[in-house]
């Protein structure tokens, strides 16, 4: 697999892109007119950096307004590409790309077009160019792949052929099973971008909301398979419009970029990676700071049972059942935050070489005589992700603990939510969506205090292991982040952890009366919701039952709080109606 990438999808100047690019192990670049004209390197030079770093210049964007025009603005245009031809001459690469006209067209003719594409291609080939015409999703008369084909066929030059973007296809609806009808050798370039399911004018989607594959709504695989079904043996290429990327830290930007077509290549089968090892339980949380103390008591509080002290690091274990959390006091940090989480799999080792396949940093953790090996990767935002066993045998790694007690919580860690910095959460959805495999649900925005915090669910199919990422807004600071536990019995593990001292979010007496309002809930057991500070949801089935969701939060400690949950009846969700009234309590709670 070839790879490439519009400059156009990276922050800072053209020389520090070619260098990003090339650390990131692209093969190759499409050179955006824009970066150019505002380089102060000269074409040669470009080019001869491009051939140190190890990259061909493999085409040269966009070329706009030429089809579908009068006689004296298609003589101008003639002028216009003369001089783009002869700049490309001494760039050094030979494929230009021509969009179709959304600007100047005035003549809905595919004669004229056909007939005025073909002149272009005529005159291009005198500097031995070649012309990939593309359909513009906006296009003025041409917004259509396969109309673009037709006036490539009736132009019939030899150096004329199209040009397939994903974007410009899909956000209009159209069927890409056409392309397997189009001559391998006469689609000239193929260029991917991902983007959410947005309801909006095509151009401004297109200019700033387009993602890396694997990041939004778009179903790529089945689009890159009809293309290698054609034939096509060209570079796979990146134009991706985004705000974002294009003010983040160019490197990191770039390598993001490279995973996430590591990873369509991998899932539509032209660069196959080693399988992902599914994952089969959450193993483990781990919290970090200097001083967990308040951690532990609310730990205690909830029902956790300590678990004893490892035998060679500065960690120790409570437990609740199957969920375990380890805390960490060797990760330097002034205040208490979710440093990590492990996950059982199949097979470590190969999970851990296929995250280092899909570009993800490594860690290690040094291990002893009769310690189980961990292999991790760190999550763009540092967290630890650590694969183990699907029998794990660390637990007893731990000394000096004691046995579950008759009033012990049991339970699972039910999911474990992460709050995510602006710039990081594209990149953290294609991280979990590549590296475990989860599949992402639809965003939402949650209304906050700060403002709409958005969140978005990585989950396995069988939901033993759930991520709601969560983003607050740039000015914002980033929300604290929570682990919830689940339980067969909410209400009496929140009468026990209260008659342990522990003093939940306090819930607004507005949101009772609201929930009163909402569902025909009896009044004892709204009466017990309120005292005991428990939030309540409800969802119906398509079958018409009903599934039942009960939780409560602890006071938040540094970085990091609990949620306590139980789903009745099939519940799915997270409560999402009561995370404005979570937000909103946190906030007044400082």
């Amino acid at each position: 697999m070839r790879t490439s990438i519009a400059t156009v999808c990276l922050s800072g100047g053209l020389v520090e892109k070619l260098h990003a690019c090339a650390e990131a192990g692209f093969d190759g670049v499409e050179v955006m007119d824009a970066d150019l004209v505002a380089a102060y390197e000269s074409p040669e030079e470009v080019r001869a950096l491009a051939d140190r770093l190890g990259l061909t210049l493999e085409m040269y964007q966009p070329f706009r307004d030429v089809e579908g025009v009068d006689e004296a603005t298609f003589a101008d245009t003639l002028r216009r590409a003369e001089a783009t031809f002869a700049l490309m001459q001494r760039l050094g690469t030979d494929l230009v790309l021509v969009c179709s006209n959304a600007g100047t067209a005035t003549v809905d003719d595919d004669a004229v077009a056909a007939d005025q594409l073909g002149r272009l291609a005529d005159l291009a080939a005198t500097y031995g160019v070649r012309v990939a015409y593309e359909a513009l999703a906006w296009g003025r008369f041409v917004h259509d792949y396969r109309h673009a084909w037709r006036l490539v066929q009736a132009a019939d030059r030899p150096n004329l052929g199209t040009c397939l973007d994903s974007f410009h296809i899909l956000s209009r609806g159209h069927d890409p099973a056409a392309i397997r009808q189009i001559p391998a050798e006469r689609i000239y370039f193929l260029q991917l971008a991902d983007a959410p399911a947005l309801q909006m004018d095509l151009l401004s989607w297109s200019r700033h909301h387009r993602l890396f594959p694997g990041e939004g709504s778009f179903d790529l695989v089945g689009f890159l398979g009809h293309v290698l079904a054609a034939g096509y043996d060209g570079p796979l290429s990146l134009e991706v419009f985004n705000d974002t990327f294009r003010q983040t830290d160019v490197v990191r930007t770039a390598a993001h970029a490279r995973r996430s077509l590591a990873w369509l290549a991998d899932r539509a089968g032209s660069d196959r990676l080693t399988a992902p090892p599914p994952p089969s339980a959450v193993d483990f949380v781990e919290v970090a700071g200097d001083d967990l103390t308040e951690v532990e008591d609310v730990l205690e509080a909830l029902g956790f049972t300590f678990r004893g002290r490892h035998r060679s690091k500065r960690v120790r274990l409570w437990s609740a059942g199957d969920a375990h959390v380890v805390l960490d006091e060797q990760t330097r940090t002034p205040e208490p935050r979710l440093a990590g989480l492990g996950v059982r799999v199949a097979d470590p080792a190969a999970a851990g070489a296929r995250a280092a396949a899909l570009g993800a940093p490594g860690l290690s953790r040094r291990t002893y005589a009769g310690e189980q090996p961990l292999h991790g990767v760190a999550a763009p935002d540092g967290t630890r992700v650590w694969f183990g066993a699907a029998h794990p045998t660390w637990p007893a790694e731990f000394e000096g603990g004691a046995e579950p007690g008759p009033d012990a919580l049991a339970g699972v860690v039910d999911h474990v939510n992460l709050a995510q910095p602006w710039q990081d959460f594209d990149e953290a959805v294609l991280f979990y969506t590549s590296v475990l495999g989860l599949a992402s649900g639809a965003s939402t925005d949650v209304p906050g205090p700060a403002g709409l915090v958005r969140s978005q669910v990585m989950r396995t199919a069988d939901g033993v292991l759930r991520i709601p990422l969560n983003m607050a807004p740039p000015t914002a600071p980033v929300p604290a982040q929570h682990v919830a536990v689940a339980c067969d019995d909410v209400v009496g593990a929140a009468r026990r952890a209260r008659e342990r001292g522990l003093r939940f979010l306090r819930v607004p007496a507005n949101y009772y009366d609201h929930l009163a309002a909402r569902f025909d809930l009896d009044a004892a057991f709204l009466d017990e919701l309120r005292e005991l500070d428990l939030l309540y949801d409800r969802e119906v089935h398509p079958d018409g039952t009903t599934g039942e969701f009960l939780h409560f939060y602890t006071p938040t400690v540094g970085g990091v709080f609990l949620e306590l949950v139980e789903r009745r009846g099939g519940y799915d969700g997270y409560g999402a109606p009561n995370a404005a009234v979570r937000l909103a309590a946190q906030r007044a709670a400082g």
